[in-house]
């Protein structure tokens, strides 16, 4: 029956990953697209996702191990050592979307835009949706890989707190 079914009302998703590549001019550019459900309603996992200066404590700890804010600038540093500058592009509360687009640190693409978003997902269920362009298209490995680390403690994360709230 594929992979997505219906559990008391709410669809199950896998941990879904896309990573497809396309050539422009002469840059190839990699799109990395990763959807996963949360067991928490949307508007928990959007008041997490939105602290864009807190993502180390709400919303991935362990993976993110600090965030914090210099102007317009959102500066990331990972587990694994890597630090990022992020341009915050745009904090919607409506979709509730963020997007921002790595322009320096220690991972240094020559083109990063990325969005998360969270959407209704069932009842007291959301689907989270985190999409990256990037290029050199032989980052999109690493980052793909960091995606799917994240994702797993993003989820972990918001459904141990939903967990613990209810």
């Amino acid at each position: 029956m594929g992979g997505a079914h219906r559990s008391r009302g709410a669809p199950v998703l896998p941990h879904h990953r896309r990573l497809t590549t396309r050539k422009t001019g002469e840059t190839t550019l990699a799109h990395i697209h990763k959807e996963f459900l949360i067991a928490s309603a949307p508007d928990n996992v959007w008041a997490a996702l939105r602290d864009v200066s807190g993502i180390h404590r709400r919303l991935a700890p362990g993976f993110v191990t600090d965030t914090r804010l210099e102007a317009d600038t959102r500066v990331v540093t990972f587990a694994n050592g890597v630090v990022v500058h992020e341009l915050l592009v745009d904090i919607d509360d409506e979709t509730r979307r963020v997007a921002y687009a790595v322009i320096g640190g220690s991972l240094a693409p020559k083109h990063h835009h990325a969005s998360m978003q969270v959407f209704a997902g069932g009842e007291d269920h959301s689907r989270f949706v985190w999409i990256s362009d990037v290029a050199p298209d032989d980052l999109a490995g690493p980052i793909a890989e960091m995606v799917d680390q994240g994702a797993r403690v993003i989820k972990q994360t918001l459904e141990t707190q939903a967990t613990a709230d209810n």
